[in-house]
């Protein structure tokens, strides 16, 4: 019995079964990556069809012609939809692309705001919490994976 109470006791040898992929967090981001992507593809194609759909502001800062301004949102969403579908492969390499595509969603629809307020606004939101998401699920693994 004293042999017992004098062994160490440490804890599980290996981490938890929890993975970051299974998160809300992680989830959530991914489905919001497609949903802004998608969001994105249709702002895009939007611009590039039909010019007069959206209102044109003058002597602003950042004046690109709205079909500039189509494809890079076109490419971005695509690019937010891949990446998105990527995330719910679990690997980390796509969290940490769809992070940094985000943020240049974050940043197209920043630029976009003259155009499309209220939409630019949203996105910017939803891509700012999907960075948020991602960047919280890698360090929730990171935290389920190191020794306590």
């Amino acid at each position: 019995m004293a042999s017992d109470a004098s062994r160490p006791r440490t804890g599980p040898s290996q981490p938890s079964a929890w993975h970051a992929p299974t998160s809300g967090t992680t989830i959530t981001a991914g489905a919001l990556m497609v949903f802004a992507g998608a969001m994105g593809i249709f702002e895009g194609i939007a611009a590039l069809a039909r010019d007069d759909l959206f209102v044109v502001t003058r002597h602003y800062v950042f004046e690109f012609s709205l079909t500039g301004w189509g494809w890079v949102h076109l490419i971005v969403g695509i690019a937010l939809v891949v990446s998105g579908c990527a995330v719910f492969t679990g690997a980390l390499w796509a969290r940490f692309l769809g992070v940094a595509i985000a943020g240049l969603g974050a940043i197209a629809n920043f630029l976009w705001l003259p155009y499309y307020p209220w939409w630019a606004v949203i996105l910017i939101a939803v891509n700012l919490f999907v960075v948020w998401a991602l960047c919280a699920g890698m360090q929730r693994e990171a935290d389920a994976s190191s020794p306590v």
